[in-house]
């Protein structure tokens, strides 16, 4: 009973804040291996590289530390650099190393290859040899690791998402298709001026540019409703939404610099979108193009199984454009169907769209976590894709008319509300995983919950 009584009190004392359950130090020891701290800055280096969420990146590193035997390992990791310093004691001088990610590049595929590079590391299935080969033949893509779809279909995804998402806004034939024509020529565009070394933020300009300029050739030829669904369909391709939920989840659990430079990043992204969409429209209108916001598609608030199937289609070719792994793209599927269903359902109950995504988002990001946790996959490759549905290109378009056609108010007024939408939706995918973690018992890493810097009751001290 007293044994009983004892952890009775502990845990009181726990929840009312009277003690904090801090990670077990480990002892120290007298040699560093460099191979080991190698390995656990690649891991790490390549992790941030692909996508990886902050907080999974330093839990991953220190999961590889403590597989081999580093002795009292801090790891540092912010949006470009990442560092990893190891404390041998009694005396001997601290090791650290660092490493700069120069070049980001997101390819999921690559994130479950070294999530289970990681679990198999961290139950002393790989010795670190066997570890380091591993890694580079992930890294240069040998067999059987490498991206599961060939280039080519990188850039026809873009294409489809452009497609799938006039579609599910009730495009035509005409629109679909010169959804699909118009982001391919912007993509390959993008990257002609990418290799001429042009910035990202110009190349996406222009991008933006060259989907609205084909609305506008559209509205010329007098099929003004074709046009409203192609552009839109044109910046849903365009729009941030991996950076946007890394974002949060690094906002969420505590990584304040990551979140503030990933939130900065989607800030520019968007901001580059604007000045694409806000430039063609201007000339546009001072050119004496009929552009009319009461020609903008209201959204379908329909269970149609094409707006079904279209959701889902967006979902699959934004999966395919992060180059998830193959057996994901069915629950990408599920869950761009399922975030339109619960986002439908919700308007027709009189939620507020903000609302209504918020309740989607979170419900797909709850399924994304199980089906991860399950598999023994990250969630990223779940989560991700589940968003692209709802991320709003038409509130983007609608703000850019409204601006340009002497509604300044109100253009920026739907600029916020499409803004706060994007954000509902980053934040909702993350708030699933948040019930996950509150129901087991070790996190990713094995750093386990009590190690959480986010699970730190500070109120803003």
């Amino acid at each position: 009973m007293s044994v009983g009584r004892e952890r009775l009190r502990h845990t009181w004392r726990t929840l009312m804040g009277e003690t904090i359950v801090d990670p077990p130090e480990e002892e120290p020891g007298d040699a560093v291996s460099g191979e080991a701290l190698d390995l656990v800055l690649r891991v790490g280096e390549l992790l941030l590289a692909s996508g990886e969420a902050t907080e999974r990146v330093n839990e991953s590193m220190l999961s590889l530390a403590v597989a081999y035997e580093l002795p009292r390992c801090e790891v540092s990791v912010t949006f470009t650099v990442i560092s990893a310093s190891v404390h041998p004691g009694r005396g001997a001088l601290p090791v650290t190393g660092s490493r700069a990610i120069r070049r980001r590049y997101p390819a999921y595929w690559r994130l479950a290859a070294l999530h289970t590079l990681i679990q198999e590391a961290s139950i002393g299935l790989l010795d670190l040899d066997e570890a380091h080969d591993r890694l580079r033949r992930i890294k240069r893509s040998q067999p059987p690791y490498g991206s599961p779809y060939p280039a080519w279909l990188a850039v026809v995804s873009l294409g489809l998402i452009a497609a799938s998402s006039s579609l599910s806004m009730g495009g035509g034939p005409l629109g679909v298709g010169t959804a699909f024509v118009a982001t391919v020529l912007a993509d390959r565009t993008a990257a002609l001026l990418g290799r001429r070394g042009i910035a990202e933020f110009f190349q996406l300009t222009v991008a933006a540019a060259i989907g609205a300029t084909s609305a506008v050739l559209v509205i010329a030829a007098g099929s003004p409703g074709n046009a409203s669904t192609i552009v839109t369909g044109a910046i849903v391709a365009l729009l941030p939404g991996r950076p946007l939920v890394a974002s949060i989840q690094d906002g969420i659990t505590g990584d304040l610099v990551s979140a503030g430079a990933r939130l900065l990043e989607v800030f520019f992204i968007v901001a580059a979108i604007v000045s694409g969409l806000g430039v063609t429209v201007y000339a546009a209108v001072h050119l004496g193009v009929a552009i009319d916001v009461r020609d903008l598609p209201a959204a379908p608030v329909t269970l149609r199984p094409v707006a079904v199937l279209a959701a889902a289609g967006v979902s699959v070719a934004f999966a395919v454009s992060l180059a998830v792994p193959r057996r994901t793209l069915p629950a990408a599927a599920l869950s761009g169907a399922l975030i339109w269903t619960v986002y439908v359902l919700g308007r027709g109950l009189g939620a507020a769209p903000l609302l209504a995504a918020a309740i989607g988002a979170v419900i797909a990001g709850l399924l994304g976590h199980i089906l991860a946790r399950r598999r023994h996959l990250p969630a990223l490759p779940y989560i991700v894709p589940a968003v692209a549905p709802l991320l709003p290109g038409t509130a983007l378009y609608r703000g850019m008319i409204q601006l340009n056609g002497g509604e300044p108010s109100q253009g920026v007024l739907t600029l916020i509300g499409g803004i706060s939408v994007a954000l509902a939706l980053g934040a909702g995918v993350n708030l699933g995983g948040e019930f996950i973690r509150a129901f087991q018992r070790v996190g990713v890493g094995g750093s386990g919950r009590g190690a959480r810097p986010a699970a730190r009751r500070t109120r803003g001290y």
